[in-house]
């Protein structure tokens, strides 16, 4: 099968499931994430195994458009008003799904299902994918509150800790995996190091981003009358340049699209025109194309070796979020819906998460347990993907902010 021949597929399909999901009162990113995984080389064979290692280009534009609309739900009138209890529920959200995993992981890796001999070993494998159970997917809930027009205090909630956590996912990361190579006892920690290449990452990312935010805002003010085809080339071109530079020089791209989004609506004079551009007419296609794009990358193979260590590490994630936000709500009295239903929005998983897993296939210090944690990811990914949209539509609809 041809490269246009596949890609016309995988929207058909995608939209056509997607409409079918509808029918039957799912979110449709579920019906695209099912339409992926019938196309998956691994299910039917539809698709090439070719096809699939050649739409990395694909799947990196739709992501980067969609942490782009992310950072433009951080307008600093709102960050005033919540910052320091967003910042304060982030950090809780983050840190119990983090120590709920660690702590269940290593004892059923210890007790229950001894794979390795070396305590050191147990201790590593539970640290690093503790340190993944962190980042939501914000593209997920961005797509639910998006396809339902919801609006309210949990779904903006939702969105901020959702852009926030992927950055404190991040730095756990990276501070967990060099602890982790010392524990399997690969190379000695150098905290310095460690800390000037997580702000070499994140500053420079950050930096572009807000670059090409001010050069998107000079433009806009140099050529005032832009119409809406216009904006829509130079929006493309922008997040692109902002992704592609990001990548080459080898910074984490997604923070820098975030950022641009964050310097967009704070400072270009036509941000709420851009952001409901996006909206009305590249929404949908970037949803199409990235989830069925995301159940098409899905190795279904790889649940049958781990499955109890997937559903473990889903439960135990899911309880961390859900306590770290009724934790936070409670201390900043909080209201109900948010301190019951925000945390149905940080379930989804997917994106970076499986991007910073599959670094570790590349590093030598995990050369032996490197492919059983991408298992357990790529597992817990698939199911999140189906259940995370529907628990983000439940949670809204429970909170009253959709019908």
């Amino acid at each position: 099968m041809n490269v246009i021949l596949s890609v016309g597929l995988l929207i058909f399909t995608g939209y056509i499931l997607g409409e079918l999901a509808e029918k039957i009162r799912l979110p449709k990113i579920s019906g695209y994430i099912i339409a992926g995984i019938l196309l998956n080389p691994d299910l039917l064979g539809i698709m090439s195994d070719d096809f699939v290692e050649h739409t990395d280009p694909l799947l990196s534009i739709s992501l980067s458009f969609i942490t782009f609309s992310i950072g433009g739900s951080l307008s600093a009138k709102k960050l005033k008003a919540t910052g320091r209890t967003l910042v304060a529920l982030t950090l809780l959200e983050s840190l119990f799904a983090f120590f709920s995993v660690f702590v269940f992981l290593f004892l059923i890796l210890r007790f229950f299902i001894p794979l390795f001999d070396a305590v050191s070993v147990s201790l590593a494998v539970s640290l690093v994918l503790a340190s993944l159970a962190a980042p939501t997917d914000p593209s997920a809930t961005i797509a639910v509150i998006h396809e339902y027009k919801a609006k309210g205090e949990v779904s903006s909630t939702m969105l901020e800790i959702a852009a926030f956590d992927d950055l404190v996912g991040i730095v756990i990361y990276t501070l967990v995996t060099a602890f982790a190579s010392y524990f399997l006892g690969t190379s000695n920690v150098e905290i310095g190091h460690v800390f000037a290449d997580l702000g070499k990452n994140i500053g420079g990312a950050l930096l572009v981003g807000a670059m090409v935010g001010m050069m998107f805002t000079y433009i806009i003010r140099f050529f005032s009358k832009q119409h809406e085809g216009t904006l829509i080339v130079l929006i493309f071109g922008l997040i692109a340049l902002s992704y592609g530079i990001s990548e080459y020089f080898g910074f984490e791209s997604l923070l820098s699209t975030m950022a641009l989004g964050a310097v967009v609506v704070n400072t270009n004079p036509v941000a709420d025109k851009i952001f409901k551009l996006i909206e009305r007419y590249t929404d949908e296609l970037i949803f199409v194309i990235f989830f069925t794009l995301s159940g098409l990358h899905l190795q279904l193979a790889s649940i049958s070796g781990s499955f109890l260590l997937i559903v473990i590490y889903i439960i135990t994630r899911a309880l961390g979020k859900f306590a770290g936000i009724y934790t936070g709500s409670l201390f900043f009295k909080l209201s109900p819906n948010v301190k019951k239903y925000t945390a149905g929005g940080l379930i989804p998983q997917g994106g970076i998460v499986i991007g910073l897993a599959l670094l570790l296939t590349n590093d030598p210090a995990f050369k032996n347990t490197g492919p059983m944690i991408m298992g357990i990811v790529i597992g817990a990914a698939l199911i999140h993907e189906i259940i995370g949209p529907i628990a983000s539509r439940f949670s809204l609809k429970k909170a009253g902010e959709i019908e």
